[in-house]
């Protein structure tokens, strides 16, 4: 087990019932530092309850008190006798909570970012390219209902999650930029980055 079971549950335990650092807490349950700090805020997983990763037998105390006592410590689990299959990869599930929240996500992915494909945005908010293109061009249903909030703080996507996808899209358009030998205008990166994704699959 390189994860607790409910990675974010006991990142909000964590941090209401320990001395642990934000960085330690981050390790453990592989979350961004900002997350955690989110959490501290009351900005992120507001509506999350916290899991005692000690009554679930995946941490002890004394590794608790071992790690709050040194701020370089990392957080070791207790190694399952049985291993848990890892996650495929496949569609993204988001629960029925938060998918009224998609459309905000994409609308501030879409303001903020511009240069995410909608492959990319498809796969870090769980969504469809039709959606994604009807809030880009102001065209969905209930556009006039729709307002920009941050994924990560919605809880549809991670911190780390979308920054390799921004970094992935800059590095794309440095090199369409550099093959080109010229600048490129960004609403043709994007249209050519997306006919190439999709040919890709």
């Amino acid at each position: 087990m390189t994860q607790p079971l409910m990675p974010m549950a006991t990142a909000v335990w964590l941090v209401d019932n320990t001395a642990l650092t934000f960085e330690q807490i981050g390790a453990l349950c592989d979350l961004h530092e900002l997350e955690i700090q989110g959490i501290a805020d009351g900005t992120v997983g507001i509506n999350i309850v916290g899991q005692d990763p000690t009554a679930s037998g995946q941490l002890t105390w004394d590794e608790i008190n071992r790690c709050q006592a040194d701020p370089d410590a990392r957080l070791k689990l207790v190694i399952d006798a049985v291993k848990a299959l890892p996650r495929t990869k496949g569609p993204r599930y988001t629960p029925v909570s938060k998918r009224q929240d998609k459309p905000d996500a994409i609308a501030w992915l879409v303001r903020h970012h511009p240069e995410l494909s909608d492959l990319q945005l498809s796969r870090l908010v769980g969504t469809t390219k039709p959606t994604i293109q009807a809030i880009r061009e102001r065209s969905h249903w209930n556009i006039q209902n729709i307002h920009a909030k941050d994924p990560v703080g919605l809880g549809l996507c991670k911190q780390v999650e979308l920054d390799e996808a921004v970094q992935l899209a800059a590095a794309r358009r440095e090199k369409m930029v550099a093959k080109a030998g010229a600048p490129v205008d960004a609403d043709s990166v994007d249209a050519t980055k997306t006919a190439t994704e999709e040919d890709n699959g």
